[in-house]
This record gives structure tokens, C-alpha cells and sequence, in this order.
């Protein structure tokens, strides 16, 4: 057998037993290595230099600034902002809890965090207003998958750099489909809020309230537009925006809000730390298995079996979409990333594919992955927040669901949807 067969058959059965991933596919590449006769130091070699990059600093920084916001009082206070707004309307807390995991996304780049920050507040909110717990922790799971959609994303990190493209313009690819999936999110949860009756908050509209919520909220309500304009003015790199969120957000949370001591650093750089080791180990790992792959011309073996059934680069992109959906299930967001970038890429590049309506594709396929159990880790965050069980939280994921396989097969024959922005501002 060779050792692209060992390999395969060894993730995937390492994988289906319930293996972490990680470890999965440290062990699939470390036994095609022995197999093909090949080093096993090969692994560690490539796993510290593929993450010796300057552009990797940006993905721990993100997600320490997302801690920094959920300790620090910015996502309540932009949750009583999007509440003053609309909290009143027919499902209202619902639509709050989707508008506000969009901007808390735009700052933390990760959705685990953005669900945890904006669960622990919308999810006891929705039940004590007559919610079902269930409808409550799925719409948030789901919602809160937004935070690798809406940039700054660190999967679209991961994307750029394996792909070799540009992280600013892959930020911008991503503004367009991330306001769709939110607006579906949004229409479900209106719909479903309608026929079940749930309402908006007790409190009238009003502009005073509108006024002291923004200007109490001033602040977290400049976040993105200090991070995203940096970036796409050109005054600084997407891994220097990371570096200035950070300090943006504990300049807010420590001297201006005052919601956070020092001493909470402490819990903040530990719980940061655990999130980066757990992703940058997969990332190690996951960089020797794609170059396996690549090694043994696996990817061009890949695209002569693709083309042998179509050479339509949409049918392609449809089969794909399926693909991810069921991988996702099973596989973290980041392995996915860089397995299926070399595999898929180069051959639908050679079709006319753009390698940014790809990739965007892909990362919706990856969001779908994290609500999606036995790996769908915000289920498992928004279970704990409800209480509910498992089964009842993920059947009613299933309409939220369908509302973002929609947009997702809609971006797959419209491409301008992702495409028109990026190439208006960088042609």
C-alpha cells in the first residue's frame, strides 16, 4: 500500500473513532512518512518553519482581543446598543443576538469566543422573555459562526497564507456573503419569532435611549472601524491591526470603562494561550499533511480524477459544497482549510475559478462545520449556556442551517457576490 493510502485510511478511521484532530493527523502523516521511507522529523521540521511567520502573530492576538472585549463590558454595551435599536420588534432579542455577533465578529475574528461573549448575555435574556432555550441556543451557535465569516477572520488568515493571496483583499471578499448569512439568520429568526410568538422587550422605542446606548457604547462601536480602516487604508498590516486591537480594546476595558482590573490579565493571557496552543498545534500538523500531499502529487492526481467526471467549474464547486458539509461534520475548521486549499485550488484556478470566490466558499463550509455536531464546537459552548440537550439544540440549528447552505449555493452561481467588492478596490 502506498503511504497517500495509509495516510488517508489512517485519518479517517483515526477520525470517525473520535480521536482529536490534532493527533489525528499527526499520526496519519508520521505513519505515510514511515511507509514512503521518508524522516519522520519531517513533521516538527515543517510544522516550526510553516509557522515561523510573521502573519501567524495576528490569529493569537485576535483571539486574546476577543477575551479582552468579552472581560471588558465592550460586547454588553453593543448588545444594549443593537437592543435600543430594534429589542422591540416580533422576535427582537433574537435579531439583537444576530446583529450583535456581526460586530462582535468584525473585532475577534473567532466564533467560539463570539458566542460565548454574546451568548452568556442574549441566551438567559431570550429564555426569561418567553424564548424556547433551544431556538435560543441554536440561533446563537449559529450566529455566532459569523465570527469567521465577517473579517478580520482568522481562518481567512490561514486561507490567504496557505494560498498564497492577499489577507487585506481576503477581508473584503468576505464583507458581502457575511451580511447575507447574517440577514438570512435574521429572516429565519423573524419568521420563526412570528409563528411562535415570541416578542421584542417591554421597552418603547425611543431616541433618547438610542442616544445614551450609542454614546455609553461609543467606543466598542469604534472597534472595527478602527481595525477594518487600518487595514484596508493601508496604515497598517492585518497582523499590526491584531496587535492594535489588543491595546485598542485594554486601553477601553482598563482606563475608560474600568470593567476590567489587572488582575483579570491573568485569566485573559492563560485562556488566550490554551486557545492559540490548540490551534497552532492542528496548524502544525495540519501544514505536514498538506505538504505530503503535495510531495506526492496527490493534488494534480486529485484534479485529473475531477475533470475526468466534469471540467464545469460549477458542478465542481456544487460537489464541493457537499463535500465540506460532511467533512465539517467531523473536521476542524482549520485541518479543512489546509487540506482542501492544495487539493482543490490549483485545478478549479486552471477552470477560471477565482481563488477568492473559492476560498470564501470554503470558509462558509467551515462555519457550517462548527454548528454542525460531533465537531460543531459553538453547539457545544451554546448547549452549555442554555442547558439544554444536545439532540433538541441541534435539531433546531437545522433551519438557520438551511438559510446559510442557501447563500452559500447562491455565491456558488452568482460569484460576483463575493468578487465584486475586492476587485472595485483592489483592481
Amino acid at each position: 500500500m502506498s503511504g497517500t493510502t495509509i495516510m488517508l485510511g489512517t485519518f479517517f478511521v483515526l477520525l470517525f473513532l473520535g480521536m482529536p484532530i490534532a493527533i489525528t493527523i499527526g499520526i496519519s502523516t508520521a505513519l505515510a512518512l514511515m511507509v514512503s521511507g521518508m524522516p519522520i522529523a519531517f513533521i516538527s521540521q515543517l510544522a516550526f518553519s510553516s509557522l515561523d511567520s510573521f502573519v501567524f502573530l495576528a490569529i493569537p492576538l485576535f483571539i486574546m482581543a476577543g477575551y479582552v472585549m468579552e472581560v471588558g463590558g465592550l460586547s454588553r454595551r453593543i448588545v444594549d446598543f443593537a437592543s435600543s435599536l430594534i429589542g422591540r420588534v416580533t422576535g427582537g432579542l433574537g435579531i439583537v443576538t444576530v446583529l450583535a455577533c456581526m460586530f462582535f465578529a468584525a473585532i475577534s475574528g473567532s466564533s467560539p469566543a463570539t458566542v460565548a461573549a454574546i451568548g452568556t448575555m442574549m441566551i438567559p435574556s431570550m429564555v426569561r422573555r418567553g424564548y424556547d432555550a433551544n431556538f435560543a441556543g441554536g440561533l446563537t451557535a449559529c450566529a455566532g459562526s459569523l465570527g469567521i465569516m465577517i473579517p478580520p477572520s482568522i481562518p481567512m488568515i490561514v486561507y490567504a497564507i496557505s494560498a498564497d493571496l492577499s489577507i487585506g483583499k481576503m477581508f473584503v471578499a468576505g464583507v458581502v456573503p457575511g451580511a447575507l448569512i447574517g440577514a438570512g439568520l435574521i429572516a429565519v429568526a423573524f419568521f420563526l419569532a412570528l409563528r411562535r410568538g415570541y416578542k421584542g422587550s417591554d421597552q418603547p422605542f425611543s431616541w433618547r435611549r438610542v442616544a445614551r446606548t450609542g454614546w455609553d457604547g461609543k467606543w466598542a462601536l469604534l472597534t472595527p472601524i478602527v481595525v477594518l480602516g487600518g487595514i484596508y487604508s493601508g496604515v497598517f498590516t492585518p497582523t499590526e491591526a491584531a496587535c492594535v486591537t489588543v491595546v485598542y480594546t485594554l486601553i477601553v476595558s482598563l482606563f475608560i470603562y474600568k470593567d476590567m482590573r489587572l488582575r483579570d490579565l491573568y485569566v485573559i493571557t492563560s485562556r488566550s494561550a490554551m486557545t492559540t496552543g490548540t490551534v497552532m498545534i492542528i496548524l502544525g500538523f495540519a501544514m505536514a499533511f498538506a505538504r505530503y500531499l503535495t510531495i506526492m502529487q496527490v493534488p494534480n492526481e486529485v484534479a485529473e480524477f475531477i475533470l475526468q467526471i466534469t471540467d464545469n467549474p460549477t458542478v465542481i464547486m456544487l460537489m464541493f459544497v457537499v463535500m465540506i458539509f460532511i467533512t465539517g461534520m467531523f473536521m476542524d475548521t482549520t485541518a479543512q482549510i489546509l487540506i482542501y486549499t492544495p487539493l482543490l485550488l490549483p485545478v478549479l484556478v486552471k477552470l477560471g475559478v477565482d481563488p477568492y470566490h473559492f476560498g470564501i466558499i470554503l470558509i462558509v463550509g467551515t462555519e457550517l462545520g462548527l454548528i454542525t455536531p460531533p465537531v460543531g464546537v459553538n453547539v457545544f459552548i451554546a448547549k452549555t449556556i442554555s442547558g439544554t440537550r444536545l439532540v433538541d439544540l441541534a435539531l433546531s440549528i437545522i433551519p438557520f442551517v438551511a438559510s446559510m447552505l442557501i447563500i452559500q449555493i447562491l455565491m456558488v452561481f452568482l460569484p460576483q457576490i463575493v468578487t465584486f467588492v475586492p476587485n472595485l478596490l483592489y483592481p
